[in-house]
Order: C-alpha cells, then sequence, then structure tokens
C-alpha cells in the first residue's frame, strides 16, 4: 500500500519551487521580495499590450473579466508582453476548466481568478490550472513553451511549480473563508494509477485584494474611503492569512502614492488600467489645455 504520509505528497508551488527561469520575471521578483509591480490591460490590441509593456512593468494582468478582450486578443497580448520580457498573467472570468486552461495555454505565467468566496471554489482553481497529479489540466498547446524558451516536456514538468495560481477575495464570504481557503489541498486523480492522492496544501500561490468589489459587498458602496472599520479588518483579515499560510498577497492600486504605501503591506500592487490612463491623461492634459486659452 502507497505510503500517504503528507510529507511524502508535498509538491513544489511557486512558492517553493527551486526551478530556475529568468523569463519568469514576476516569479523572480517575488521569490526574492523586490516588491513587484504590475497594471491591468483592458483594451482587445497586441499594440496596446506591446505599448504598455514597453513602459517597463513587472507584470501586466489581461482582464477577460471586465475588460474588452476576446480568446484571439488574449493570445495576442500574451505574445506581444512575453516578448517584451514582462510577465503576463490573465484574469479570467470564473472558475471554469475551458478559461483557465485556455489562458495557460496560450502562455500565461499565471492566473487570476475573480470572487472566489468558498474552499470548493479555490480548490476548483487549483485542480483546473495544475498538471496530474496536482491537477487535472489537460496538454496539447506548445505556445507556453515558446514564450518561456523550454521545450514541452520541460515545460510540463516544471509548470505546477512556477505558474502564479492568484485567487481574488473580494466579498464577505471569501473573507469569512480566507484562511481555509489558504490551507486547501486537492484530491488529484492519479488517473494512470487510477487511485487518489492527498497533496499538500501548497496549491494557492497568492491572494489578490479587490478593493471595488470588497468595498461594496463590505460596505455597500464604491469607493471605499478606506479607514472604514469594516474594510480595514476585512483587508487585514487577508493579508494576516496570506502571512499565516506562507502565500503572497496582492492589491490594486490607483497610482503611484498608492502603490508605495501598499507596497509597505502587500508583496505586489496592479497599479491603475490602461483604459484609466488614457482617460486620466486626455481629462488632464485637456483642462491644462483649454485653461491656458483663458
Amino acid at each position: 500500500m502507497a505510503n500517504l504520509n503528507p510529507s511524502n505528497l508535498a509538491y513544489s508551488s511557486a512558492l517553493t519551487t527551486s526551478v530556475q527561469n529568468h523569463k519568469l520575471r514576476l516569479l523572480n521578483a517575488l521569490r526574492t521580495n523586490s516588491r513587484p509591480v504590475m497594471t491591468f490591460l483592458g483594451l482587445p490590441s497586441a499594440r496596446t499590450a506591446q505599448l504598455v509593456a514597453s513602459t517597463d512593468p513587472d507584470g501586466i494582468i489581461i482582464d477577460c473579466e471586465h475588460g474588452h478582450i476576446s480568446d484571439d486578443a488574449m493570445h495576442n497580448s500574451i505574445m506581444a508582453i512575453s516578448s517584451a520580457g514582462v510577465s503576463p498573467l490573465v484574469r479570467v472570468r470564473m472558475t471554469h476548466a475551458d478559461l483557465i486552461k485556455r489562458a495557460l495555454d496560450a502562455g500565461a505565467h499565471g492566473i487570476v481568478v475573480p470572487m472566489i468566496n468558498t474552499v470548493e471554489d479555490a480548490r476548483s482553481v487549483v485542480e483546473n490550472a495544475k498538471f496530474p497529479p496536482q491537477g487535472l489540466r489537460g496538454q496539447g498547446s506548445q505556445f507556453p513553451g515558446f514564450g518561456l524558451g523550454v521545450d514541452i516536456p520541460t515545460y510540463i514538468k516544471t509548470a505546477n511549480e512556477t505558474l502564479l495560481t492568484c485567487v481574488q477575495i473580494e466579498t464577505k464570504l471569501g473573507v469569512e473563508n480566507v484562511d481555509a481557503i489558504c490551507a486547501i489541498f486537492v484530491l488529484a486523480s492519479y488517473l494512470y494509477c487510477k487511485r487518489l492522492r492527498r497533496l499538500s496544501n501548497n496549491d494557492v500561490d497568492m491572494l489578490f485584494m479587490g478593493p471595488n468589489d470588497l468595498a461594496l459587498s463590505v460596505l455597500g458602496y464604491v469607493p471605499a474611503k478606506g479607514d472604514e472599520p469594516e474594510f480595514v479588518q476585512a483587508i487585514d483579515k487577508i493579508v494576516s492569512a496570506a502571512r499565516k499560510h506562507d502565500k503572497w498577497v496582492g492589491r490594486l492600486s490607483n497610482n503611484s502614492i498608492a502603490a508605495r504605501n501598499h507596497l509597505n503591506v502587500f508583496d505586489t500592487v496592479a497599479m491603475s488600467y490602461d483604459v484609466r490612463a488614457i482617460v486620466n491623461w486626455y481629462t488632464d492634459e485637456l483642462k491644462a489645455a483649454r485653461s491656458s486659452q483663458r
């Protein structure tokens, strides 16, 4: 009978792996506690992705939840971002296997999954993001290996250890369950052995806080002022759970001042959004130009 001692069933995660690849920019920055800065991409253009990547963020989250980005645009954006030496991540719409598979098969360095409220939600994400024996992800795409400069056997062997699995905690229910979400293990099927094995809890790599949805759920309005006791307590609980279970934790920051403050607490931030940057720049510059004519 197989020895089912958990110590014999521990699989490396992005937090614990010794696998090295210089192209995994975001992961490498997190490992060295370098406080990487990311941003969001919501426009469906490879050129926009290329332009944003040229500004040298550590990672870009391609927003397939709220952004105007199709499957085809996601593929092209991943290619443009990774070719610029920046880590592409994809925020998928939900925990469905096909959405996660498409993002990872396109070459994303990780996924961000919104509205994770329960252990079952988190377990579904991990099962769909990891290859067997840790998960149920299927293999068939050549693209991830191209972006990382490795052959497919090497990619399959190292993907579970190097792809970032990020879950968003952004509701009251998610906050209530955040400790259990961090502590999940996955019952992954050894299909070739026709038996189940219990794996370690190195499954979720990062918690990512969505401040707007969290405020809407906890306070009933957005944006939060930031000092509301219920809101502060919810954030503290998310960060504490991440630290307790040795997970990275990140959040959205609206600007550079907020980002600097947040990086005193969080391991990484995603600063602003391409859509917001364009709107804010034109708004401010047009206002300044018109005021100079008076």
